[in-house]
């Protein structure tokens, strides 16, 4: 058996229709996500950070990749 704090189960959503995703371990939600850096930060601030957001495969990525943000023209980083 998995000891879930080796092995998370991350999954991040499918858009909403604002182009935001939902960000989640099993069945608690971490947070909502509106670009790549959120989903950084909500795993940093979960004690995930240890993760390669783009390359691991502990996230599973729902209707599109970690380059797929669609309604987003860019990222606002004021």
């Amino acid at each position: 058996m998995q000891n879930p704090t080796e092995h998370p189960h991350i999954v991040v959503h499918s858009p909403a229709l604002d182009g935001s995703r939902r960000v989640t371990e099993g069945p608690v939600t971490l947070g909502i996500a509106s670009h790549l850096d959120d989903v950084v930060e909500i795993l940093r601030l979960a004690d995930l950070d240890r993760i390669e957001v783009e390359e691991s495969d502990l996230i599973e990525w729902q209707g599109g990749g970690p380059d797929d943000w669609p309604g987003l023209s860019e990222h606002d980083t004021e």
